[in-house]
């Protein structure tokens, strides 16, 4: 079983190892790796070996094949279709990211309760209303919540009950959902406190 510390510190690995590859960067050590992450050598050696190693004493990671296994442990080796609950200022900026692509990250619809537009950056936004027939017409792998923390909760169920497995709230409240289905809030006002949390301690 493998910890969810480690799992946690996996997207970290990626990220920087991604970096590294569209820079040209051919291997890099687990020194290097754990300098810009803040963590121990030691600890990165450890964590890549829960997944079998990849890496050659000596020589290091070769930086590509790193990267093809942390996204195939990842899940990013294929494609999956979102949407975006909200069509405010959090799902128009989500919609118009570019980045998702690059991962395999597709948003396919936008849905408001009262929309303004018809579409955001190519992307279709449609009625609240008509979300449960667009879930009975498409697979949708990941959803995203985007909407005033007061609606997340009805929200979350009716995507729920239309068979949505995965879900990725920004609406700043706590989603309670059934065994069986994955949520990852991310909360920016938590960013904040960490960050005025150290600011405070390193000032001191």
């Amino acid at each position: 079983m493998i910890s969810e510390a480690v799992i946690k510190r996996l997207p970290r690995y990626y990220r920087l190892i991604k970096q590294l590859a569209d820079g040209g960067v051919d291997r890099v050590s687990s020194t290097k790796i754990a300098d810009v992450l803040s963590i121990t050598a030691s600890q990165v050696r450890q964590d890549l070996c829960n997944f079998g190693g990849f890496g050659q004493q000596g020589y290091g990671y070769d930086v590509q094949k790193l990267k093809n296994e942390l996204a195939a442990i990842l899940g990013l080796d294929k494609q999956y279709d979102l949407i975006i609950v909200g069509a405010g200022n959090i799902g128009r900026a989500l919609a118009g990211y570019k980045g998702f692509k690059d991962d395999g990250f597709y948003v396919k619809a936008l849905f408001d309760i009262e929309p303004r537009c018809s579409s955001i950056n190519g992307i279709k936004v449609y009625d609240m209303k008509e979300l449960a027939e667009y879930l009975e017409r498409h697979v949708v792998d990941i959803a995203v919540i985007a909407t005033q923390k007061d609606s997340a909760k009805s929200v979350a169920d009716a995507l729920i009950a239309g068979g949505v497995k995965s879900i990725w709230n920004f609406a700043p409240v706590e989603l309670e959902v059934p065994e069986g289905i994955t949520v990852e809030s991310i909360s920016m006002s938590e960013s904040l406190y960490l960050l005025s949390y150290r600011n405070k301690n390193n000032n001191n």
